[in-house]
């Protein structure tokens, strides 16, 4: 049974659940070692399906799994599940038509239980509770804008069930880090507790990786590739005219922020601050002047775009308030005096960090391009506090505060760096621009209106969102061009060669180029429900996720199977 103290410890953590080293005696708390003793035999775990990554991906294919029957290990490298919502403290980028399709029921259900959190726990105003598309940030990326905290207490209640029945081990602070492989299939998975310095062996019928590198990938054998495809290689109308392996897109270590008017929180000036306050990227095409500034490069003509800042929210002229973009609290949804200012999330084009690829890594070099992430931060706080223009003519805001605790952090930087690109198996089938973007499909079909994305047989779900490329760690600027809401095929869910490990992230089978569309939250959840789906179908039918998509009424039944379950595999 589990120790009263680790019980309480868990309850502070996770605000009443408990998430780590759970059920059925597994994984209890490490013994003090005897004199003259080695470190004890690894426990093995068994379970269905063994998830490695606790992000939307792997969270989905859990949740998809367990309610259908399956037993699950999940683990997570972190302390907090839910990746990019919640350890990477990325509010939602949706798509327009997100409150009503184009995205599964449990997603859905996912935000409707954010809003209600709200509602059961805050003092909202009377108008804010009314109101059915409740905004508590009112920022303007997404029609739903909150605190990461929240989202991980929804997601754990979600899950709380499971663990209570042991049908889910939600392994916390673990990191898998090698594999036991026979030929095409995965046999186990060897993962370090990272809190107790002890390994855990997990065995499976199927494994996913949810990871945000795609890190079972170079551990199983599978193959894969990263960075930027040749136009030779792809076809597609934006790719560059040669690969580069190494070339993958910046990432972004987010934070938050308040503001109290006539406070003074201005920190200490950072080491690398001289370095930062100058530092101009170096991209192709050039970038429009200093990173630290009010002025970037328009993602879509790459021309000098000023931008807006006023920590009280503002409108600032005919410019975007980049306070307001990503806002996760708005103090006028709240009663009077429950906030002196609103928060805000900081994942700007200020704050993304061009110069280091944390793909295939060592963790010496991951850690240092993150503690220079963490640098350039810094840089950009004691700038907004000290130095960026007021529209009264004076500089700085000092009553600009770093919230710590909003990120359940020290230093006050998110638990885990907003990565953008992971490696992406080989896959069965690929999905280029000329299936998804705008451009390319409407030369391929000669359709200029109503041009539509291309139709997959095998589709296991649907999502939308422009293709959006970030700069990139070798020199490229913003690549931002428009896509069609586009299907999710389940041959881009299928390794060329492996049976039993499918990717449930930003890991399948897209380019650098459509990686653009397909790694953003609902279409990351989607891609795991069906992972989580397509194993407990497989299972029940005693045949590969291989046959599923080969045999013609499988693939059918399979997709009846997930739309009853609330998948939409198709547009209206």
């Amino acid at each position: 049974m589990m120790k009263r103290r680790n019980f309480l410890e868990m309850l502070a953590l996770t605000g009443g659940a408990v998430v780590a080293q759970p059920a059925l005696g597994l994984a209890q708390e490490k013994k003090p070692k005897g004199k003259g003793k080695g470190k004890a035999k690894p426990e093995t775990i068994t379970a269905d399906l063994v998830i490695a990554g606790g992000g939307l991906g792997g969270v989905a294919a859990a949740l998809a799994a367990l309610h259908n029957n399956q037993t699950v290990v999940l683990t997570e490298e972190t302390d907090w599940i839910g990746g990019q919502l919640t350890q990477q403290a990325v509010p939602p980028d949706e798509h327009p038509w997100i409150e009503t399709h184009g995205a599964p029921a449990r997603y859905r259900e996912l935000r409707n239980r954010i809003r209600e959190y709200y509602v059961r726990n805050y003092p909202l105003t009377a108008d804010a509770r009314q109101r059915p598309h409740l905004n508590p940030g009112d920022g303007s990326v997404s029609r739903l804008c909150h605190e990461p905290r929240v989202a991980l207490a929804v997601m754990l209640d979600m899950l709380a069930p499971f663990i209570s029945n042991g049908r889910l081990v939600l392994l916390t602070e673990h990191k898998v880090e090698r594999a036991n492989v026979s030929g095409n299939k995965v046999l186990s998975l060897v993962a370090q507790d990272l809190r107790h310095d002890r390994e855990v062996i997990l065995q499976g019928s199927y494994f996913a990786d949810a990871t945000e590198m795609g890190d079972l990938l170079p551990l199983t054998g599978t193959e894969f590739v990263t960075g930027t495809e040749s136009k030779q290689d792809t076809g597609e109308l934006h790719a560059p005219e040669k690969r580069d392996p190494e070339n993958n897109q910046a990432f972004t270590v987010c934070f938050a922020l308040d503001y109290v008017p006539g406070g003074n929180f201005v920190i200490e000036k950072p080491a690398e601050y001289e370095f930062w306050r100058n530092h101009v990227p170096r991209l192709t095409p050039a970038w429009s002047g200093k990173q630290l500034d009010l002025h970037y490069s328009d993602p879509r003509t790459l021309a000098p775009k000023l931008l807006g800042f006023h920590p009280e929210g503002v409108p600032t002229g005919n410019t975007l308030n980049l306070w307001n973009y990503r806002r996760i609290i708005n103090k006028d949804n709240f009663e009077a005096g429950t906030y002196k200012g609103g928060a805000t999330i900081v994942n700007w084009p200020q704050n993304d960090y061009m110069l280091g690829n944390l793909i295939g890594a060592s963790p010496e070099q991951f850690r240092h391009h993150v503690e220079r992430a963490k640098q350039l931060n810094l840089s950009l706080i004691y700038w907004l506090q000290t130095e960026a223009p007021r529209p009264d003519g004076g500089k700085g805001w000092p009553g600009i505060r770093l919230r710590k605790d909003m990120m359940g952090t020290a230093d006050g930087m998110a638990k885990y760096p907003y990565i953008r690109e992971a490696r992406r198996i080989k896959a069965v089938f690929t999905i280029l621009e000329e299936h998804v973007g705008a451009e390319q499909r409407a030369q391929q079909t000669g359709q200029t209106q109503k041009n539509t994305a291309a139709k997959f047989h095998d589709s296991v779900g649907v999502g939308y969102y422009h293709i959006d490329l970030h700069p990139t760690c070798g020199g490229n600027n913003y690549v931002d061009f428009g896509s069609l809401p586009y299907q999710i095929p389940l041959g881009a869910l299928l390794p060329k060669r492996m049976e039993n490990l499918l990717p449930a992230n930003k890991n399948i089978g897209t380019t650098h180029i459509t990686n653009g569309c397909y790694r953003l939250h609902p279409t990351e959840w989607g891609i795991g429900e069906a992972v989580g789906l397509l194993v407990a179908f497989a299972r029940s039918k005693n045949v590969t996720p291989r046959l599923v998509r080969e045999n013609t009424s499988l693939l059918a039944e399979f997709q009846d199977y997930i739309r009853a379950r609330g998948v939409e595999t198709d547009w209206p």
